[in-house]
């Protein structure tokens, strides 16, 4: 096994390494969530924390972990016979993102269960991780049905695995650790509030810090166990703090003033449902024991809403989590000395009470003078111009560019679906053969055995169990026998966008709503779980504005800096797009496209633009692309180009308003497919 970086070696990353150390002193707080830039040192301290938890005592030859003072008394190898345990050391279990369900909760095996009565199960990653840490790296692109599992893992403290009416169920508690770069997509809000408290970690600008890091990387790399063994004694007095925090936790007193500023900290930034206060509550209290102290001040509160709030708080669907600091002073002053006066140490702390982020003290806190404005502020500085405030320029060269303009408010669209059947990763967008949803047949399994078809099975042993000598109850089952259940369900797709950025469509008031329209395609497919590229076109080319990604919000980001004007190059949209996709394909040849174009379909510049722009259709069409033309055409007077465009792509044609969800033009509207519109 080879030697952990010591985690005191780390360099800055005070918030990463404070939210997991209160997590090893009070693994009731629920995990950490870690959040940043790649090359961070993000999994570097979740593998060193391990090293710094207490050793865990657990039943001799017992493989789900049950503690020798308490055993599972529903323990797949119990009951437990009272006996001495031995203690080990805590595990860190990391879960890959490409992981199988049978490898996380683990396998059971259907035939001897079917033919023998026998629960013969194979634990999985849930119950090496009973009672020590479960660390997710790119926990954003963990799959759905992954995801599942964890929440109701995280809520009941037990996995349950269920295979046909013969089910197991063990204990899994463990504290939960997840790693993710937002540029790669945002996670879904069910697993996000499953984590206790959540941190943003970033590269330091400091030229010295920076060398200091490499210095200490590069002599780790030379000498790994020299190293560690140079850094033993600063990991051995703060293993030794963590056990004292540890014992003094129960002795922390959480007085009734601190609990109204709980309370009133978690009403302010209208938090969802209870959880929040009390991982607030749970973070104070560590923090308190982890200063050694034996009650809870103004500062703890302060420094357990910044871990613990931010990624719970409301906002916008592509607004990444962030705390207004202003008014979390605001608040923990209003609500503290009307109270309880005494709670505070300074009955005055004012705007930069607790800003030196002593809350807990031993890790200096999140208020550095030179950390990013919180992310929850961007709506503030990120505006575009409102309607009006830059009117064009009477002299204003034909084709020159124009600011970028607000969109207009999101709406709930109609669903857009490729037709057929797909077999890509898992979502909630297009039909797909999936490992999960309803069954609708049943094969011979070609690996191993997932998913059972029962009724198949008993169909296919039925008639050899006279010539297999069937003589007890159970029925006589081979391998042959088998059948593997085959089940159709949805999948994510790549929406790649194709937005017309033209001069034609640069009235500001026309543009604002195709840029809301685009908006509302954008949180339709981040809540179907699809990757999306976005093609813009105008002047002489078209660009990829951005690659095939599942980072939304980097979608939308780059679609409220678009600017327009200029000529209509359709044509050369459309090819860039097919450059696009064809790329695609190759990446990720499972995962069908959705292309959709935005425009009034007019095209000019250069010879034949309109013909060219027809021919670039049909090229997609051929590949069977699905496609979908939004209209934006506007006014009394329409040429109806859009809708000859979609003709020469095999798809169809919607307007602004049939893309809503309420609109009243029918039902919802399914791309059709290339060919089937002949």
């Amino acid at each position: 096994m080879s030697t952990p970086y010591p985690f005191t070696a780390i360099v800055g990353q005070d918030d990463l390494r404070l939210g997991l150390l209160l997590n090893a002193v009070s693994p009731a707080v629920g995990g950490v969530l870690v959040r940043g830039e790649k090359g961070t040192a993000k999994s570097t301290a979740v593998r060193a924390l391990a090293a710094l938890m207490p050793e865990v005592p657990v039943v001799p030859g017992c493989r789900f972990s049950c503690d020798p003072g308490s055993p599972d008394p529903a323990c797949p190898d119990g009951p437990h016979a009272e006996a001495a345990g031995v203690t080990r050391p805590a595990r860190t279990v990391e879960l890959p993102v490409g992981a199988s369900e049978d490898r996380l909760v683990g396998a059971l095996d259907i035939e001897r269960a079917l033919s023998e009565g026998v629960k013969a199960f194979e634990p999985g990653l849930l119950a090496d991780a009973h009672r020590g840490i479960l660390y997710v790296d790119e926990v954003n692109l963990l799959h759905d049905h992954l995801v599942d599992l964890l929440l109701d893992a995280a809520a009941m403290g037990a996995s349950y695995v269920e295979r046909e009416g013969v089910s197991v169920r063990h204990a899994a508690r463990f504290l939960l650790v997840g790693t993710m770069n937002p540029e790669e997509g945002e996670l879904r809000p069910q697993l996000l509030d499953r984590f206790g408290l959540t941190v943003e970690v970033s590269a330091s600008r400091d030229t010295d810090e920076r060398v200091e890091v490499v210095r200490r990387r590069l002599a780790y790399d030379d000498d790994p166990e020299g190293f560690a063994a140079r850094w033993a004694g600063e990991e051995g007095a703060l293993r030794e703090r963590i056990a004292a925090a540890r014992v003094l936790l129960p002795r922390v007193v959480l007085s009734d003033g601190v609990l109204r500023q709980i309370a009133a900290t978690c009403a302010a930034f209208e938090v969802d449902g209870m959880r929040a206060d009390i991982v607030m509550a749970r973070t104070a209290t560590a923090l308190a024991a982890w200063a050694g102290r034996e009650e809870v001040t103004a500062d703890d509160v302060r420094q357990a809403a910044l871990l613990a709030l931010p990624h719970r708080r409301r906002r916008n669907p592509f607004d990444a989590p962030g705390l207004d600091e202003d008014k979390l002073d605001q608040t923990l002053d209003e609500a503290g000395p009307q109270e309880d006066g005494s709670d505070d140490d300074d009955p005055d702390p004012g705007p930069d009470g607790g800003g030196d982020g002593g809350g807990g003290g031993g890790v200096p806190p999140q208020a550095d003078g030179d950390r990013t404005p919180p992310s929850g502020s961007q709506s503030e500085d990120t505006s575009s111009p409102a309607p009006g405030s830059a009117p064009d320029t009477p002299g204003r060269p034909a084709g020159g560019e124009q600011q970028p303009v607000a969109a207009a408010e999101p709406f709930r669209t109609k669903m857009l679906s490729v037709p057929g059947l797909g077999e890509g990763a898992a979502g909630r967008r297009s039909r797909a053969r999936t490992e999960h949803g309803r069954t609708t047949g049943a094969v011979r399994p070609q690996g191993a055995l997932t998913k059972l078809h029962l009724a198949a099975t008993v169909q296919a042993a039925a008639p050899h169990q006279r010539a297999r000598g069937r003589s007890g109850r159970g029925l006589v089952v081979r391998r042959d026998d088998l059948r593997q259940a085959t089940r159709e369900g949805r999948e994510g797709n790549l929406v790649l966008f194709v937005v017309d950025a033209s001069g034609s469509m640069a009235a500001r008031q026309r543009m604002s709503a195709v840029k809301g329209a685009v908006l509302s395609l954008l949180l339709d497919a981040y809540q179907r779980r699809d990757k999306v590229g976005l093609v813009t076109f105008r002047g002489k080319e078209a660009d990829v504005a951005l690659p095939p990604t599942s980072s939304v919000d980097a979608a939308a980001a780059r679609l409220e800096s678009l600017p327009t004007g200029g000529r209509t190059p359709l044509a050369a949209g459309l090819l860039k797009a097919h450059d696009v996709l064809r790329v695609e394909r190759l990446r990720d040849p499972s995962r069908r496209p959705l292309l959709v174009v935005v425009t009034d379909g007019r095209a000019t510049g250069g010879p034949e633009p309109v013909a060219l722009a027809g021919r670039a259709g049909r090229l997609h069409r051929s590949e069977g692309t699905a496609s979908v033309v939004v209209d934006c055409e506007s006014g009394y007077v329409r040429l109806g180009l859009a809708g000859e465009l979609a003709r020469e792509l095999g798809g169809t044609a919607v307007t602004l308003d049939e893309l809503r969800a309420d609109s009243i033009a029918g039902l919802v509207k399914d791309v059709t497919a290339a060919g089937r519109a002949a």
